[in-house]
C-alpha cells in the first residue's frame, strides 16, 4: 500500500500546486487585470467554494467507481486548467476554467487516502494517509515557491506553466504504475450518511472548519502581507515560501507519527500556532532575520492542518472513510473560502496588518470545539 500512497502523495502535489501556487501571484494578478487583491482573491476563494459545497455530493457519487480512473480524471483536468490559464485568459475565463477540477479535488483526495488505507493495519492508517497528504508540505517547499520563483524570473503567466507540468507528471505516474482499484463492495448512500446525525461528527466538523479558516485567513495573503507589511521584494518572498515548506514536510512527518499516540494532544498542539504566530509577527517587526525565524514556525505550525483536521474527523466516523474524507476536504475548504474572504474585507476596509489577528479569532473558535468533543466524548 506504501506503493499506492506514493502515487497518492505525486497526484497531490498536483492538486495543491493548482489550488495554493496562485497565492504568490495575486498580486501580479491583480496588476495585470487591474483590480482590487481582494477580487484577485477569488481565484482561491471561488475554488475553495465549490469544493465546500458540491465535495461530498460528488465523492458519494464516485465512491463506486473504479479508484484509477477517478484519479486519472482528476488529475488531467488539474493539468488542463493549468495550460489554458497559461494564456492570460479574460478574468471570468480565468475563474471559470479554475473552478471545472474543484468538481474532482476533493474526489481525488478522498479516494487516494482511501486506496492507500485499503487493507492496512489501523495502527499504519495515520501514517499512510500522512503519505498521501504529505504531497502538501511537499508542494509548498517545491512546486509552490517554484511557481512564485519562476512568475518573479518571467511573468506571472508561467507560474501555470509550471502547475500544468507538475499534473502532467503525476497523470503519468498514475496511468503507468498505478493498478486497476475497481471498488469491491459498494457502501450505500444511507450507511455514509448516517455520521450526520453523529453529534460528535459534527463538532469534529466544526472544529475543522475552524481550524482551516484560522490558518488561511493569513496564509490566503502570505505574499501580499511580506510585500506590503515586512517589505519583501517578490524574490525574497519565493525564499520565504520555500522556508515555510522546508519546515512544514518535517512537521507532516512529525505529525503523522504523533497523531497515531495522541490525536487530540497532536491537533491541539499545531492549532495553538495560530494564536501564536500574529504576536510573533507583530513582535518581529521590520527585522528580516527575525521574520524568517516566524515563518520557520509558522510553517512547521501550519503544514499539517489537513492531515490534523482529516484524521480528528475521521477518528469521529470510522466506518465512513471515503465520505468522512470528502467532508473534511469540503468543509476545510469552506474554512480556506471564508477566512480570504473575512481577511479580504478586513485588509480592504482596514489594514492588511490586522490579517494574523483574524485568523487566532478562528483559532479559539476551532479550540473550542476540541474542548467540547473532549468534555462531552472523552
Amino acid at each position: 500500500m506504501k506503493k499506492i500512497a506514493i502515487i497518492g502523495c505525486l497526484g497531490m502535489i498536483g492538486v495543491i500546486t493548482t489550488e495554493f501556487g496562485i497565492i504568490g501571484i495575486l498580486p501580479e494578478i491583480a496588476r495585470h487585470y487591474q483590480i482590487r487583491i481582494d477580487q484577485a482573491g477569488i481565484l482561491l476563494s471561488a475554488f475553495a467554494l465549490i469544493i465546500a459545497l458540491t465535495g461530498p455530493f460528488m465523492t458519494l457519487l464516485a465512491s463506486g467507481i473504479n479508484r484509477r480512473k477517478i484519479m486519472l480524471v482528476a488529475i488531467a483536468l488539474f493539468a488542463v486548467t493549468g495550460i489554458v490559464s497559461s494564456l492570460s485568459p479574460p478574468f471570468w475565463l480565468l475563474v471559470l476554467v479554475r473552478l471545472i477540477p474543484a468538481f474532482l479535488q476533493p474526489v481525488y483526495i478522498s479516494t487516494a487516502i482511501a486506496a492507500a488505507v485499503a487493507g492496512a493495519d489501523e495502527s499504519k492508517a495515520n501514517q499512510l494517509m500522512g503519505i498521501v497528504l504529505g504531497g502538501i508540505a511537499i508542494a509548498m517547499v517545491t512546486t509552490v515557491p517554484l511557481a512564485t520563483y519562476m512568475a518573479g524570473l518571467f511573468s506571472w503567466k508561467t507560474s501555470f506553466v509550471v502547475q500544468a507540468l507538475v499534473s502532467l507528471v503525476a497523470l503519468l505516474a498514475i496511468f503507468k504504475v498505478m493498478p486497476s482499484m475497481p471498488v469491491k463492495e459498494k457502501k450505500s448512500f444511507g450507511s455514509q450518511l448516517k455520521i450526520l446525525k453523529s453529534s460528535k461528527f459534527m463538532v469534529s466538523t466544526a472544529m475543522n472548519f475552524f481550524m482551516i479558516a484560522a490558518w488561511f485567513s493569513t496564509y490566503s495573503y502570505f505574499a501580499d502581507y511580506l510585500g506590503k507589511v515586512k517589505q519583501m521584494n517578490p524574490l525574497m518572498i519565493s525564499y520565504m515560501m520555500l522556508l515555510f515548506g522546508l519546515t512544514g514536510v518535517i512537521s507532516n512527518w512529525i505529525a503523522g507519527r504523533m497523531l497515531g499516540k495522541n490525536l487530540v494532544l497532536t491537533t491541539t498542539v499545531f492549532l495553538s500556532g495560530t494564536l501564536l504566530i500574529p504576536f510573533a509577527l507583530q513582535f518581529s517587526g521590520g527585522n528580516t532575520i527575525t521574520t524568517m525565524m516566524v515563518i520557520g514556525v509558522w510553517g512547521f505550525l501550519y503544514a499539517p492542518c489537513f492531515l490534523n483536521a482529516s484524521a480528528y474527523m475521521i477518528s469521529a466516523a470510522p466506518n465512513a472513510l471515503e465520505f468522512a474524507n470528502s467532508l473534511a476536504t469540503s468543509f476545510g475548504n469552506l474554512g480556506v473560502t471564508i477566512g480570504t474572504l473575512v481577511s479580504g474585507f478586513v485588509l480592504s476596509s482596514y489594514s492588511l496588518t490586522y490579517i494574523p489577528w483574524v485568523g487566532a479569532a478562528f483559532g479559539l473558535a476551532s479550540l473550542l470545539m476540541i474542548a467540547i468533543r473532549s468534555r462531552m466524548w472523552p
